[in-house]
């Protein structure tokens, strides 16, 4: 086992390549990094639309980014990119490296980097090839402090170092003038702040998506029986879901999808009242920023990736599913399996009422369970 001199932690290098909901739950690592090595140097290795939120929001000192499209591309371009990325980390000459993406490229650019320590994943998420190897001489648990849920997959790094955890959930708040510009705009659409649902209709996969016809539905219902007004936000490759809702909704709806960066967003969520949306980036985001959420989830287990932190009500249908997605549908991989579409308007409708009615009287209060479905309470790690 490496012995490990904290004294001499003066620059971290994270290799978080995923997507900003992981983002978010790294940033946990993150703050708690930086509490235990005072002035050292966290630097993220991420895709670059992740660059600007990381450092920003002080997550993060600086961001070494790299091109997904080119590491999917022809092995020229990925041995470009590999090289070109490794070249510049290796300027930095970390003390340590913390494989957070637990991927071949990762293990490969760990290793090239050649920190002194260099934390991963044992066993890791998919067997080593034979041709493969893990570089890691800190090995951390697939979970970490006895937990499930993923954000203490990215807190149990820590656990491996003998770090002590002192922040346990993600808690991002917007920056001062994104704060003032998202007032702006809620005024332009005479939007309260407090006085709004923001709806995030997006996901990575078709099967991850509750039905836009649904979410009008429900909309109007949340809309009518609240008073409050509803927001739909998300990224620029969503349009056609926010289309189709927005053409089936009775009520009238504000449409900011693709009008937000994500550091307008995280301004965005925290002068929201509530959040209702798939499991996704924005759900974590709404949740770090300390808005009750309700998830609607699918073949994911919200136990692993509900909202932390925040009075939360996680929807799911029941298991096994019977399967409404045909073709479609790959029952055994939870991003393209299409169990969220079985989930009723009624069930999203009365997890609002019943989460607003929560937060209004005794915020993180436990209510009652409701419906066929499952439902996780407000996920708050101990």
């Amino acid at each position: 086992m490496l012995q490990i001199s904290p004294a001499t932690f003066q620059s971290i290098l994270i290799l978080q390549t995923k997507f900003i909901g992981d983002i978010v739950l790294a940033s946990t690592l993150s703050k708690n990094l930086q509490l235990q090595y005072p002035g050292a140097r966290i630097v993220f290795l991420c895709e670059a639309r992740f660059a600007d939120f990381l450092t920003a929001h002080g997550i993060a000192s600086e961001a070494v980014t790299f091109r997904r499209s080119h590491m999917r591309g022809t092995p020229l371009q990925r041995g470009r990119e590999l090289v070109q990325t490794v070249r510049k980390l290796r300027r930095y000459r970390f003390d340590m490296t913390i494989d957070l993406a637990d991927s071949k490229t990762s293990r490969i650019v760990s290793g090239l980097v050649n920190a002194r320590t260099r934390v991963g994943y044992h066993p890791t998420e998919k067997p080593l090839r034979w041709l493969e190897r893990q570089p890691a001489n800190v090995r951390a648990k697939p979970f970490g402090y006895g937990e499930r849920h993923f954000l203490y997959r990215y807190l149990s790094p820590l656990e491996a170092l003998g770090v002590d955890l002192r922040v346990r959930v993600p808690a991002i708040r917007p920056l001062p003038f994104e704060t003032t510009r998202a007032v702006t705009l809620l005024d332009k659409f005479h939007l309260r702040q407090n006085g709004f649902v923001a709806v995030h209709a997006g996901a990575s996969f078709p099967g991850r998506r509750w039905q836009p016809e649904r979410f009008a539905a429900a909309i109007d219902r949340i809309s009518t029986e609240t008073g409050l007004n509803v927001v739909l936000v998300g990224g620029p490759d969503e349009n056609e879901a926010t289309d189709k809702i927005m053409a089936a909704a009775k009520t009238p709806v504000v449409n900011l999808v693709g009008a937000l960066s994500l550091e307008a967003l995280l301004a965005l969520l925290k002068e929201a009242r509530l959040f209702v949306g798939n499991e996704s980036g924005p759900m974590h985001m709404a949740a770090a920023a300390g808005t009750p959420v309700v998830g609607l989830f699918g073949l994911t287990n919200p136990v692993r990736w509900g909202p932390v932190g925040v009075p939360s009500i996680s929807l799911r249908p029941s298991m096994p599913c019977d399967c409404v997605g045909g073709d479609l549908c790959r029952r055994t991989d939870p991003s393209k399996a299409c169990c969220v579409w079985r989930l009723e308007v009624d069930s999203v409708v009365a997890a609002v009422r019943e989460l607003l009615s929560r937060t209004e009287a005794a915020p993180g209060a436990p209510g009652p369970a409701h419906g066929p479905f499952q439902k996780s309470e407000s996920i708050l790690p101990r």
